[in-house]
Parts: structure tokens; C-alpha cells; sequence
């Protein structure tokens, strides 16, 4: 069997806990705090960062867009995350950038936040905040009044949007997206009624060891 070392809140791990799954693969879950002295992330990847999916004979795939394209090429009968339509494809795979692109910047904005506070910079986390509310923006106008963002069916797109949307209502539950979008807030709330993503809403860790 399959297995997934993730972290509860971390949106990169969700997309693959989704993609699985919608898939209906079976797959052993080990969730960890990569933070932690005691990660067994360095084991299985050399840039010690979560997701890990680890395959049967013990070798190991990590970055969570590789995993999913491992996935779609080894599992291609269950489920297709992407459109055989060569430009439905790369739409795709745009929102899966935009979408990670914002996870990053949450991530950095976390990560300056864990400073001291004297030692914190606000022009560093204001950037990270353009970069989230510009992919805010973009998801946006890609989902317009439509049910999922590319082709008419629930694909990699939805995934990553969903993904990312949930990170930052656990993250930084003051951000005002779903008042600046509301259609955006009920593409995600519909997306949030499929069986997996109730089991796979992000939950915060309690981090034990210094970060930064």
C-alpha cells in the first residue's frame, strides 16, 4: 500500500489527499510536524519537505505537483484530475501555479511572523500579502459563476484552488477574501461539500521546536 507522510494544515499534502482520494487509491496516512527533531522527512527526501508519498518498494516521490503528476501517469484509469484537451491541460496546471504560488507566500508570511517582534518586517509581509491577494484575484475571475474552473468537471484546478482557500481559513481567518469575493467563497463552500474534502480539512499543529 501507498503511503503519505503529511502535515494537518499544510495545503500541498491536502491537494494529494484529495487527489488520492477522488482516485480511490488506498493509502496509509503518517502525519508529521516537519519542524519537529524527530521528522522522519530526511529519510525519504533531500529537501526534508512534506508531502512524501512512498511507494511500495520503500522509494519515495515528494513535491506535491510531481506527486500528482506521478500519480496521474501511473493511475491514469481512476478518475483523470486533467482534460485530455491539450489547452484544458495547461489552464490547469496555470491555476495549480497561481495556487502554489500563494501557499508559498503563506508559508513566508508565517514563517516572519514566528519572529521576535522588533525583528519582524512589515515590507516583507506586505509583499507576501500581494502576492495572495493578486492569486485571490485570479482565482476569482477564473471561476467566474461556473460549478469548477476548467472544462465543466472537477479536475486538478478545483483541487489546488480548494487547497489553497482552506489553508488560509485556518492560517489567517481575518483575511476578508470571502467578502471581497463571494463567488469565489461559494465555488469553495459547494467544493467543501465533496466527501474529500470534509476529511481532509486543514487543522493547525502545535510547532515545539524553533522555526527561525
Amino acid at each position: 500500500m501507498l503511503k503519505l507522510i503529511s502535515a494537518t494544515p499544510s495545503p500541498y499534502a491536502r491537494k494529494v489527499r484529495i487527489v488520492l482520494a477522488e482516485k480511490e487509491i488506498p493509502f496509509e496516512l503518517i502525519t508529521e510536524i516537519p519542524w519537529d527533531s524527530t521528522t522522519a522527512t530526511p529519510q525519504h527526501d533531500p529537501l526534508e519537505k512534506l508531502p512524501i508519498l512512498i511507494l511500495e518498494d520503500g522509494s519515495s516521490v515528494y513535491e506535491s505537483h510531481y506527486i500528482l503528476e506521478y500519480i496521474e501517469a501511473k493511475f491514469p484509469g481512476k478518475m483523470p484530475m486533467l482534460s485530455e484537451d491539450v489547452d484544458e491541460r495547461l489552464f490547469a496546471k496555470k491555476v495549480e501555479v497561481v495556487a502554489d504560488g500563494m501557499c508559498d507566500a503563506l508559508v513566508l508570511r508565517f514563517f516572519e511572523k514566528q519572529r521576535a517582534e522588533g525583528a519582524q518586517s512589515p515590507e516583507w509581509q506586505a509583499r507576501q500579502m500581494r502576492k495572495i491577494d493578486g492569486g485571490f484575484k485570479a482565482l476569482a475571475e477564473w471561476v467566474g459563476d461556473k460549478e469548477f474552473i476548467v472544462g465543466g468537471k472537477f479536475g486538478l484546478a478545483d483541487v489546488a484552488a480548494g487547497s489553497v482557500c482552506g489553508c488560509v481559513d485556518v492560517r489567517f481567518s481575518e483575511h476578508a477574501w470571502r467578502t471581497n469575493y463571494p463567488n469565489l467563497a461559494r465555488y469553495i463552500d459547494k467544493l467543501g461539500e465533496r466527501k474529500s474534502f470534509k476529511d481532509t480539512v486543514p487543522v493547525g499543529q502545535n510547532i515545539k521546536n524553533k522555526i527561525v
